[in-house]
């Protein structure tokens, strides 16, 4: 994983931007205190990280791929931005009074070992909120029609919310809260399902280039007869009939806040 986003860091900005609605959630769900310390897993080139240090908080970056810290160094210095994943964060014990995951966790290689890591890194009563996506909203984004084999190896790398919650509890953690989160016209952070109500831009390459779904787990013939089956689709009215099967109150994505046990 650290090898594609070496590959996919460069063009990463242009796609990958820190969404203002995400951006306030992720604030809100945290409830930072400013004179606090916190972190950022997976961080990439540091969009939210620098969102919220724009908001009054000192951050940490964590990233493994290094092409993206240096991407991020350049547009913050006064942020510490570190190599690392969630299994191994280069860091002092009780650093952080919070921590922030976004779409991210379903690229840690232990989610048990990083609950671990995470126990030791936070203070005491710290809280980590994830924004992810669960296995069976997956299963109802339109994409499934159009790309299959891509969704299903998407989808098999997800963890699923019951596996987050143990590896959590088995670490001191506990989930404390949850909410959905549906599309949003005008979304500027170009993620997997960016394209739920604008199907239009999946043709573009820069797009499909900053998703690790299409850069990573697709195949290039299914991409290139999907999007020719989408162009038609849209182009005939189908698309809508195909898109309202897959209408559902799931939400398309998560926030899930996780606190640190105090023992």
């Amino acid at each position: 994983m650290t090898t594609l986003y070496n590959t996919i860091g460069t063009g990463y900005n242009s796609t990958r931007q820190a969404d203002p609605y995400i951006t306030e959630q992720l604030f809100e769900c945290l409830a930072p205190k400013p004179s606090e310390l916190y972190l950022d897993i997976g961080c990439g080139t540091g969009n939210y990280t620098m969102a919220l240090a724009n908001k009054g908080l000192r951050f940490y970056g964590v990233e493994p791929s290094e092409k993206m810290l240096d991407l991020a160094k350049v547009r913050n210095q006064e942020i510490t931005w570190l190599v690392g994943n969630a299994e191994q964060i280069p860091t002092d014990d009780d650093m952080f009074q919070g921590c922030i995951a976004t779409l991210t966790v379903h690229h840690w290689k232990s989610i048990k070992k990083a609950f671990i890591e995470l126990q030791r890194v936070l203070k005491k009563n710290g809280k980590i909120v994830f924004f992810t996506s669960t296995p069976e909203q997956m299963a109802n984004y339109w994409l499934n029609h159009y790309f299959p084999k891509m969704m299903e190896e998407s989808i098999l790398q997800m963890p699923s919310l019951a596996t987050v919650k143990s590896a959590a509890a088995k670490a001191g953690f506990v989930i404390t809260a949850t909410e959905k989160y549906f599309v949003r016209d005008g979304l500027r952070d170009c993620f997997l399902y960016i394209g739920k109500n604008r199907p239009e831009l999946y043709f573009d390459e820069d797009v499909r280039k900053g998703i690790s779904s299409f850069s990573a787990l697709s195949n290039l013939d299914e991409v290139k007869n999907g999007l020719a089956t989408l162009h038609n689709d849209l182009r005939t009215g189908e698309f809508e009939n195909i898109r309202s099967k897959f209408n559902n109150d799931l939400g398309d994505y998560l926030f899930v806040i996780v606190e640190k046990k105090n023992i």
